[in-house]
């Protein structure tokens, strides 16, 4: 650990821990803040407040003239003054200059170090601190004396509340990214995600602008090398089926796509919890340890032993662990280009086959579309199955329009003439209440026989609406499986839910027409 002055980011305060120690961080937390203890396996429990999850619909970006052409503006990307982001920004410094003392977390953002940026974060509470610090990509020493001046710098003074009588902000919640200045704002929530998604956000933006792909996804590598990205919304199995004992684990959630492979953007995994068990996952539960976070779970007063099960707090319970914490983790997380790109969807609906071969049309418009589907139980008020898309498989994270991201990953299928795959894990048989859902077992045949080639040279037959391709066989799988009408007893049935399913990719893909090429518009699906 070392002190650092920040006079230059109107920080006038003396006491200043820069990158402490895990431990540190705990003894600045069990001793300051509320709700603050340790598991029984070593982790540091904190609360997050009334926050515990993001908060999409108070994100800004400061509307400049130098990015304004750059962004795609709508629901995700909200217009903020530059003046009101002057005055958010002064808010959260005043606030911060109020504190007896402050952490500067400084770390790395990608891999790569071609492409790597340099990030700080000025915040006030131990927990965020060790949260960051797990979350970038730690310095060495050497590096850390080197760093200099930060690429981008994060003020987290989210204890305070933000002015919703500013014209542009509507609560007293505000996250606010301003790209010319290379500064991010964080008002009225103490959620820590906040942070993550902000770099994530920053570098969503800047890679684009040097022709690499940001990707919201996982990535694992197979003995010989070969990559694998997953793609896929909450509830697709993104997280279970990346972590494969077979396979080294690059990263759980962001990466980017270059001329020469992929690369991680963070330094650790930040991993849902809820209904955790060493069982399923072993992974993520031996890395609940001495150095990780865990997030607004619910813990036993005398054992401190967590209760995953409880939802108590919030359905959103997580954990921040360094990647190293992860057995099997490839670090570097560096890794060489993808062999195979999974888009994963839960088809409540039962129309998607269990797997089927994207040609690099059908690859944007699905990576456009990012459909996967909720089901009664998953949220309040859901009493049958629910569409949902989510542009590339991540639209709360994108800033440019999704066709530039989709024209990125198509330039990239073509010239490395990567595999793509669509894995339906949702419903076989009919939609969730009649048919059941996907054999987890089958599943994980299909992704073994993607890994080990043997999906790659079985013949395809032509789904006739969708247009992909459907193979006629799958190693573990049985044949009348793959292929969804043979499995519904009602085909009339089959077709009309075909038919509501083939119009809400329309109805989704509207907003999208006006910047989308023919090509991947002529891979809509099709009711002949």
């Amino acid at each position: 650990m070392s002190t650092i002055n920040i006079e230059q980011h109107g920080i006038s305060v003396s006491n200043i821990l820069r990158n402490p120690s895990p431990g540190k961080c705990y003894e600045q937390a069990l001793g300051n803040e509320s709700g603050s203890a340790i598991s029984s396996t070593g982790a540091l429990i904190a609360l997050s407040g009334h926050k515990t999850g993001r908060s999409p619909g108070d994100k800004r970006i400061v509307n400049h003239p130098d990015v304004y052409d750059d962004i795609w503006w709508g629901d995700v990307n909200l217009s903020l003054d530059e003046h009101e982001f002057e005055v958010s920004r002064q808010r959260a410094i005043d606030y911060l200059n109020s504190r007896d003392q402050l952490y500067v977390i400084d770390g790395f953002a990608g891999w790569d170090t071609r492409y790597r940026i340099k990030i700080r974060i000025i915040c006030e509470r131990g927990y965020h601190a060790l949260f960051m610090r797990n979350m970038l990509i730690r310095p060495t020493e050497e590096e850390l004396a080197n760093f200099g001046e930060p690429d981008y710098v994060i003020y987290n003074a989210g204890a305070f509340p933000a002015d919703p009588n500013l014209k542009d902000i509507s609560s007293q919640t505000s996250v606010s990214l301003c790209l010319s200045r290379g500064e991010f704002v964080i008002l009225g929530s103490e959620y820590a995600g906040e942070m993550k998604k902000g770099v994530f956000t920053i570098m969503h933006y800047i890679m684009p602008k040097q022709d690499v792909l940001s990707m919201h996804c996982s990535a694992n590598e197979g003995p010989d090398g070969d990559v694998s990205i997953f793609f896929g919304l909450s509830g697709t199995g993104k997280t279970t089926l990346s972590a494969d004992p077979a396979r080294r684990l690059i990263g759980d959630d962001e990466h980017c796509w270059t001329d020469d492979g992929v690369f991680n953007i963070e330094g650790g995994c930040y991993a849902k919890v809820i209904d955790l068990s060493e069982s399923a996952e072993p992974d993520i539960y031996r890395a609940i340890r001495f150095g990780s976070v865990l997030e607004n779970v619910v813990f036993d007063e005398n054992s401190r032993e967590v209760d995953y099960t409880n939802s108590s707090i919030t359905e959103n319970t997580r954990c921040a662990y360094p990647i190293e914490f992860i057995d099997n983790a490839k670090i570097p997380c560096v890794a060489g280009t993808p062999k195979n790109i999974i888009f994963l969807t839960c088809d409540a609906f039962s129309v998607l086959p269990p797997v089927s071969k994207l040609n690099p049309a059908q690859a944007m418009y699905h990576f456009i579309s990012g459909y996967t589907a909720k089901v009664a139980g998953t949220e309040m008020g859901i009493t049958e199955p629910q569409a949902t898309f989510s542009s590339c498989f991540g639209a709360p994270f994108l800033v440019w329009h999704p066709t530039r991201y989709a024209e990125l990953l198509a330039e990239r299928i073509r010239a490395t003439n990567a595999s793509v795959w669509l894995v339906n894990t949702g419903w076989s048989g009919g939609p969730y209440g009649v048919g059941e859902r996907m054999s987890i077992a089958h599943t994980r045949a299909i992704i073994d026989a993607i890994h080990s080639g043997e999906l790659e040279n079985i013949n395809t037959s032509e789904d006739p609406v969708f247009g992909v391709g459907i193979p006629v066989t799958c190693p573990g799988v049985p044949t009348e499986v793959l292929v969804p009408e043979n499995t519904w007893e009602d085909k009339a049935a089959f077709k009309e839910m075909t038919a509501k399913l083939t119009d809400l990719f329309h109805s989704n893909f509207e907003k999208f027409a006006d910047q989308a090429n023919d090509e991947i518009k002529s891979a809509a699906p099709n009711v002949k």
